[in-house]
């Protein structure tokens, strides 16, 4: 199958720490992947390197066919700035950067994109919210809007579904699966195990290293679970066998 980003020896991390360490695997193009492993095992690391924020130490990250204009990404909730003041219209919009410009004026066309995507992820009427007001399920559903918009070839969740009522993350799945059956490639980080095995059919197993890569159910053994566990306290009680980067 067409990879669409290759890993190829790939090192990342911050200051003189590797958080992810010679990871060499693809991504298939088209494929649902769940990307797993423990606290502290690079994954949102992984996800920083694709989009660009993070620059590699060591080896390179490829995409194929596409430039990192055409990632749509979504960060933990933790890392968005929710006392920003715009309202759900607003966030939405941005979704349409790459059309209209940072500062751009949305047209007719536009505006009825934008509130069809309010709708289709269950915020009607709730356009005019300022997004501080919204709970953690409605902001999400704010934030896949704004991906839905973004139209792109790859798309990074990170712990998309953390913190989030279970109609909520029943609504968004769909919205993920939807992404899958267009062709796009969908990537995120999950720690619920029970999601991966029921709608993620290709899983990447890490812990600073690459434990395992391929069908969802060939990764997620007990005893690749066991490892990568073993694999992270090892870094955490012997920081030194992580590697470091070149002074």
């Amino acid at each position: 199958m067409t990879a669409s980003v290759a890993f190829q020896n790939l090192s990342l991390g911050y200051d003189d720490l590797r958080a992810v360490r010679q990871v060499e695997t693809d991504i298939a193009e088209g494929s649902l992947t769940a990307i797993v492993g423990p606290n502290g095992a690079g994954k949102s690391t992984l996800l920083k390197g694709v989009t660009g924020i993070l620059s590699p130490i060591e080896g390179k990250i490829e995409l194929n066919g596409f430039a990192r204009d055409n990632i749509a990404y979504l960060p933990q909730q933790s890392d968005i700035d929710r006392s920003f003041p715009i309202n759900v219209l607003d966030l939405v919009a941005m979704g349409l950067w790459r059309e209209v410009g940072s500062f751009g004026w949305l047209g007719r066309e536009q505006r009825h994109r934008v509130t069809d995507a309010i709708a289709a992820v269950g915020l009607t009427g709730l356009h005019k919210r300022p997004i501080g007001s919204l709970s953690g399920g409605q902001m999400q559903r704010a934030l896949f809007a704004r991906l839905l918009l973004q139209d792109a070839k790859l798309v990074l969740l990170d712990e998309p579904f953390t913190a989030i009522d279970a109609r909520t993350m029943a609504d968004l799945i769909q919205v993920v699966r939807g992404w899958h059956d267009e062709g796009r490639t969908v990537v995120a980080v999950l720690h619920d195990h029970d999601m991966v095995n029921a709608h993620f059919p290709s899983t990447l197993m890490l812990a600073r290293e690459l434990v395992a890569h391929g069908p969802t159910h060939k990764v997620m053994t007990a005893e690749n679970q066991m490892r990568a566990r073993q694999m992270c306290e090892a870094c955490e009680t012997i920081p030194h066998t992580c590697g470091k980067s070149a002074a």
